[in-house]
């Protein structure tokens, strides 16, 4: 039985997500690249998860991490499919890397875990990051969800939190939610935060993609277990995201409010579906 999207507050049946896969070759390879040809994509407008984000929200999206394997073998995948990959990152003292998606509002981000010692120093272990990688897919969920206040809203983080100021990172600050099970994603909000398009030059990143993602207009996050006044739940009930109950971890992001009615299902490589 399905289960339940909140919507801005109101519990809906969830849609029938079927998994869009032309042209699969039969292969033992983890890593199929057939699928992900965009002119292979097929449409779809049956059985879309429903995606809004509240107008006049105080907070978006933006950007959201996957953990992922090291060097996040998935961020290839990607490539083959279309995007074309920004600058990586490292994060000195975290035990942290990425690899780095950019669109004009939003960004994806490939996370790997780089050093175990530094992930379960006293400077980290707070953010509960070795657990989540530990984890990631069985008893955590593999994403975290970072926002920023809304265009001309005041910043004000939406949940309980506390401030994360690694000191191996001068000038790095960022508020993480105080309530959040590992079974749920990881929730940040920077008050600085800004879209991609509006970066500094000397910080612009590639945002022009061959498969023609530009602009992220939706967020649907499944989990198998979230409890009602969870962080996850209050932000689906305030629009800034769509949830839905699964088996499985799985992330939607829809880019130019769908209206192609395309599919990419990144499954099995990564735990991600991209509509447009």
């Amino acid at each position: 039985m399905p289960g339940l999207i909140l919507l801005a507050g109101i519990a809906q049946a969830a849609p029938v997500l079927h998994s869009v896969q032309p042209d699969r070759a039969v292969s033992s390879s983890p890593t199929r690249v057939r699928h992900l040809n965009p002119a292979l994509m097929r449409h779809a407008a049956e059985n879309q998860c429903q995606y809004v984000f509240m107008a006049g929200a105080a907070c978006v999206v933006d950007h959201v991490f996957i953990c992922t394997a090291l060097r996040a073998p998935g961020a290839e995948v990607l490539r083959q499919a279309g995007l074309v990959e920004g600058t990586q990152n490292c994060h000195p003292g975290q035990g942290t890397a990425n690899r780095r998606f950019f669109f004009s509002n939003a960004m994806v981000e490939l996370l790997w875990l780089a050093d175990a010692g530094e992930a379960r120093s006293p400077q980290t272990r707070a953010t509960k990051l070795w657990e989540r990688f530990s984890g990631a897919g069985r008893t955590a969920s593999p994403f975290g969800v970072i926002l920023r206040p809304a265009a001309g809203a005041e910043p004000a983080c939406p949940f309980r939190s506390w401030s994360y100021r690694p000191p191996t990172m001068p000038g790095f600050e960022i508020e993480i939610a105080a309530d959040t099970k590992l079974l749920e994603p990881m929730w940040c909000y920077m008050k600085g935060g800004r879209p991609p398009a509006e970066w500094p030059v000397e910080r612009r990143q590639p945002m022009d993609h061959p498969v023609g993602f530009r602009e992220l207009t939706g967020v649907v996050i499944r989990c198998p277990e979230v409890k009602e006044g969870s962080v996850t739940c209050d932000m689906a009930r305030k629009g800034v995201i769509a949830l839905q109950t699964g088996v499985e971890h799985l992330l939607e992001l829809q880019f130019d409010g769908g209206r192609r009615g395309a599919i990419l299902d990144l499954r099995p490589d990564l735990p991600l579906i991209f509509r447009a």
